[in-house]
């Protein structure tokens, strides 16, 4: 790579949730829904792209915006929001967009020459009689589309299942014909919603029932289902021969709060604050990725994309995989120069939380959406621990933190979040931006570092640097 990777992988004022990764030629392309900084609700935003050469995923291109919310006959008032949508190359060889809007039980499509697009709305999926597939008697009403095609045919997968609703049976497949809209087969459910997982056949769900999120993607032979189960913070898998299943469940590939990882801390204990989560897996060069979302401004409605290497065994079983601050950067990062503390991958208190809530520390930015101020980390208090993972520790001596704000205390510099202290650097009131730094010893190879303040008050902190 010309440069470092990080977590998030696009620009740090960027939010790019629900993500899905598709290769197309020679380039990986970003397809998501859009929220803004500081929103207050999701997916405020037109759809725009991202790409990058499969053999550089340091160089995201923005492609611009690729669809408008106004663009879809349903919305010419732009009163809905787009929810996270699915793009697949038919077999005419166009593309295809498929989205749900925030206030309707229908699926759109829209359609362009070309990846990047523009896409222009082309219609709506719909069975033969011309009814539209969630507006038929015993329909479920559609969300998160999700798109394979191959053989002719798309495979459309889709559902929203919250626990207490009955009438949500769980993640369902449709197949639609060459024009990409008519319904040939049924939907038909998959992978179950928690009011349905008591039975023999969906017993290995228990706990990891579906919620949302559904994505598709196969490699050699076997077809693995992606999803969000109901505790929203993780992202699930189950595997088939078929598009159409049975599916087995196949474990956690991801969790935003970093729960079941018990490498560097207690498995059920949460290391930053999660919420939902969306996004798949792709296979980019010889290397495989899961791609995932954060999140950010102490809201659930400012969500950022994120990667991380996975594993897939030759049982086509994924191994959970940590989050990461390196992530797509596939090896530690150097210990040199100068890093953002908005590429932390953990952050808690002597509290630690699974879910975004008020008075938390925080992943922020003074500007509004789409100015490019630097982000920060906000509401620092006595024991908030700040992690960064991984570097390859060489030659340091000395370690420098950025700081505001009225917190009077210390930073102590481990490289275990419950570990040695190695530096302690002394920070004071100010209203602005002031750095501090300490002599320091660390030892050498890939180490994590983490940031514990131990002071009063509250301060935030914008950057550290190696030197």
């Amino acid at each position: 790579m010309k440069n470092q990777g990080f977590n998030p992988y696009l620009p740090s004022w960027e939010y790019i949730p629900d993500g899905e990764p598709h290769i197309f030629g020679d380039r990986v392309y970003i397809f998501g829904s859009h929220d803004i900084a500081h929103g207050w609700v999701f997916c405020l935003g037109d759809y725009v792209c991202y790409s990058a050469p499969i053999t550089d995923l340091s160089d995201w291109k923005y492609e611009g915006i690729i669809y408008s919310r106004l663009s879809d006959p349903l919305n010419k008032d732009g009163k809905m929001c787009l929810y996270a949508p699915d793009v697949t190359k038919g077999p005419d060889g166009k593309y295809y967009l498929y989205y749900v809007l925030d206030k309707t039980s229908v699926i759109s499509v829209a359609t362009s020459n070309t990846p990047e697009g523009k896409y222009e709305f082309y219609g709506y999926v719909h069975y033969k009689d011309g009814t539209r597939l969630g507006e038929k008697h015993g329909d479920e009403p559609q969300f998160d589309p999700g798109v394979l095609t191959e053989n002719g045919n798309t495979y459309l997968y889709g559902g929203f299942c919250s626990c207490g609703d009955k009438s949500r049976t769980g993640a369902k497949v449709t197949v639609l014909d060459k024009d990409m809209l008519t319904i040939i087969k049924n939907p038909e459910t998959i992978v179950p919603s928690c009011e349905y997982s008591d039975s023999e056949k969906w017993k290995e769900f228990r706990g990891h029932e579906y919620f949302e999120a559904a994505s598709i993607r196969k490699f050699n032979d076997t077809y693995y289902f992606i999803y969000s189960s109901i505790v929203m913070h993780e992202l699930c898998y189950a595997t088939s021969n078929s598009p159409l299943g049975e599916f087995r469940y196949g474990g956690v590939i991801v969790s935003n709060c970093d729960l079941h990882i018990s490498s560097y801390k207690q498995a059920e204990m949460p290391s930053a604050y999660g919420a939902n989560n969306h996004g798949s897996i792709e296979k980019i060069g010889n290397e495989f990725y899961v791609f995932y979302h954060r999140q950010t401004n102490g809201t659930w409605f400012s969500r950022q994309g994120c990667a991380e290497k996975i594993q897939i065994l030759k049982n086509n079983t994924i191994p959970q995989v940590e989050i990461t601050s390196n992530g797509l950067n596939g090896k530690p990062l150097i210990s040199k120069g100068k890093y953002s503390a908005s590429i932390a991958c953990n952050l808690f208190t002597d509290k630690p939380n699974m879910y975004v809530g008020e008075n938390q520390p925080r992943i922020t930015t003074d500007g509004r959406d789409g100015d490019k101020s630097p982000s920060y980390i906000a509401n620092i208090t006595k024991n908030t621990t700040i992690g960064f993972k991984y570097f390859d520790i060489k030659d340091v001596t000395k370690f420098c933190i950025t700081t505001r704000g009225y917190g009077k205390g210390i930073f102590e510099v481990r490289t275990k979040w419950n570990g040695e202290c190695f530096c302690k650097i002394q920070i004071d009131f100010t209203n602005f931006w002031t750095e501090y730094s300490s002599d320091i010893s660390l030892p050498s190879g890939k180490q994590s570092i983490y940031l514990v303040y131990k002071g009063d008050g509250t301060c935030s902190l914008l950057n550290f640097e190696f030197k």
